[in-house]
This record gives C-alpha cells, structure tokens and sequence, in this order.
C-alpha cells in the first residue's frame, strides 16, 4: 500500500508541476477557498489509483467533498486524500504545497505520503517507520533515508501557519519564551517534527482532516504524536458532529520526542 501511495504522489506531483508552470485560473469553493485545475488533476489520479488496487476501501477526498460526494459509511479503514494542500501557496507561487494521502484505520492516521513536487521534498510513514525519499528529475525514487523526531531543543523550534496564523498560535508561543519560529505552508510542518529539524507546531485555527491526515501518519511513524488541546490523540473519520461540518479537526498541538 505505501508503495502504491509513494507513485500516486509522485505521478499526482508531475501533472500539479506540468499545470503550475503552464498557469491555470483559480475559482472560489462555496466557503471561499481557492481550487484549481491543479487539485481536481491531481485528485483524480489518486482516487482512480487507490479505487483500482482497493475498491474495498471507501476514499475520502476534499474535492469530491466540496462538490457533495462522500461514501455513506466509512466503517474503520477508509483513505483521506488532500490532492494538493496549501493551495494558496501554489497560487502565490511559492513552494511548500503538497501532495497528501494516508490511510486511517480505527480513528488513527496509520500509512501516509506527504510529496512537496516543487521543492522535490517527501516524506512517507507506516509504523515503526517513516523515511525522506529523493526523488529524481523523471519523478522517480532514487534514494530514501529513514528518519525520526528529536528531544526537544531548548529553545525549542516551532513551526508555524504561513497563511493561518491567529492570535491563539501567537499566545502559545509567547508563552514557550525563546522558541525559534519556522513559518511553513502545508502539511510540510508536520514533517519537520518528524524529521527532527523542528519541535512543535501548535494549530489553533481551522483543519479538515484530509489536511492533517498524512503529515500526521508520518509523524507518528517518526516517533512523535499530534493531540488536541485537552491532550487526547487527534482522531479521524469524525462524523455528526454538533456544532462542526464532517472531518473537521479541533486545535491541536503536535510535538516531536
């Protein structure tokens, strides 16, 4: 399966670089979040590769959501995909968007594939094990190394929102003293605690969980954990919820060792 998801990152990757190069219009979805030709591209390509290889397991994707598609009942395996986290980024141009896919069994982010096509950056992660792949100019793997989170610096690095920023983040890490900020976009931030280049990254505003999903699985891999503010693992496959939308996340702090 983690191979499966390592070449529909990579092959979702190549199409997002052919249509970021070229240009493309951006359009507003019904809650005003840009979507591109980019993310419906790319999220065709997993979701027709993972159906093929696992029509057992029932996929949840952002932009089949957003247009209203969603399988009745996800039972206690199902895929989250995120075609193309940080699309701000991708239409400011900058580099630190994302390719995401990871499988959730029994609530928990437990396969995941974060790819960075932009600056080449990919991490994957199943348990026990989450690596840094290399990846060659035709799109290919061409080296991996295995990584893992560190003890916390002090003054530990925090990565931070670049587009999301928000008072309650501010307070939090004023509150840690002399911590190092790291502003980054996308789920790359969850790969830097894993990786061991950063401690913690607090989120105390709004996330699906198809934008957390796999950058979690990896961090998990890589020994580290992402809880909610009252110190519970963050879960997934949240439904009915009262007061929220389907797969919507509470805040959430996630930390390396």
């Amino acid at each position: 399966m983690l191979a499966l998801f390592e070449t529909l990152a990579l092959e979702a990757g190549r199409e997002i670089m052919h249509i970021f190069e070229a240009g493309c219009a951006v359009e507003s979805k019904a809650d005003s979040s840009p979507v591109t030709d980019a993310d419906r591209a790319s999220e065709r390509i997993i979701l027709e590769g993972l159906r093929a290889s696992f029509p057992g397991i029932p996929c949840v994707a952002e932009e089949e959501t957003a247009a209203g598609v969603r399988p009745g009942e996800i039972g206690s395996a199902f895929f989250l995909v995120d075609p193309l986290d940080g699309t701000k980024e991708f239409v400011n141009r900058r580099a630190d968007f994302t390719v995401n896919i990871a499988l959730i069994r029994d609530g928990a982010p437990e396969v995941g594939v974060v790819f960075a096509p932009c600056s080449g950056r990919f991490f994957s992660g199943r348990p026990g094990l989450a690596e840094t792949l290399w990846v060659g100019e035709d799109y290919s793997v061409v080296a991996r190394q295995r990584i893992g989170v560190r003890e916390q610096a002090m003054p530990p690095t925090v990565v931070a929102s670049r587009s999301h920023n928000t008072p309650e983040t501010e307070d939090y890490i004023a509150a840690l003293g002399m911590a190092e900020i790291v502003s980054v976009g996308s789920s790359l931030k969850f790969c830097l605690l894993a990786a061991g280049e950063a401690d913690l990254y607090p989120r105390f505003s709004r996330t699906m969980e198809w934008d957390t999903a796999a950058g979690d699985a990896v961090l998990r891999a890589a020994g580290g954990m992402t809880r909610t503010v009252n110190g519970a693992p963050l879960a997934y496959g949240k439904r009915n919820l009262p007061d929220d939308v389907d797969f919507s996340n509470p805040f959430f702090i996630a930390r390396g060792r």
